[in-house]
């Protein structure tokens, strides 16, 4: 494609939300567009970049022997419930229901989800150590989302869990992340 062609919708002045430089530098070199407070939507050049990121980290990750996997952004009660977090994470948790009255959140993170997953699929001490990893979007219901992408309410993360036989073996997993 042209460059002549290409959708940059760059501003003069950065609007007047984007208190961070990083945030007002984004928004007026046409990467990002902020919807609604803590909500942004990435423009060509932003996914660009975003893609870009993404791929170094998962080419590291998987020269660390961890293997990707992608979780679902909405997660049942029932495992929330189980680790006492869905009444510990507050209003900071997006709780929905479906038109059964299932009650459900935006995963904010997967510590439940993987859990299970591993719970259910490992079936022995010789399928370990296992480090498996996401990048996945995640929901917060921040109380003052600021600072552009950095304290948003959808935000795209990385993720890693490592499960092993003893500490040991825990510990070389966090060293291998270093």
């Amino acid at each position: 494609m042209r460059w002549s062609r290409a959708f940059i919708p760059t501003l003069k002045e950065a609007p007047s939300e984007a208190v961070a430089p990083s945030h007002a530098l984004l928004i007026r070199g046409g990467f990002i567009r902020q919807v609604a407070a803590g909500i942004y939507e990435f423009l060509p050049l932003g996914l660009k970049v975003l893609k870009k990121i993404e791929n170094v980290v998962r080419e590291e990750m998987n020269k660390a022997g961890a293997q990707e996997v992608l979780l679902t952004v909405l997660n049942p009660r029932e495992l929330w419930e189980e680790t006492g977090r869905w009444d510990l994470y507050g209003d900071e948790l997006f709780k929905l229901q479906d038109r059964h009255g299932r009650d459900f959140c935006l995963g904010p993170t997967h510590e439940e989800e993987i859990t299970d997953l591993v719970r259910k699929e490992v079936r022995s001490y010789k399928d370990l150590p296992l480090i498996l990893y996401q990048i996945q979007t995640k929901f917060r219901d921040e109380k003052r989302p600021r600072f552009g992408l950095i304290r948003a309410r959808e935000f795209l993360m990385k993720d890693a869990y490592s499960f092993d036989a003893d500490y040991e073996g825990a510990e070389k997993a966090y060293d291998l992340m270093g």
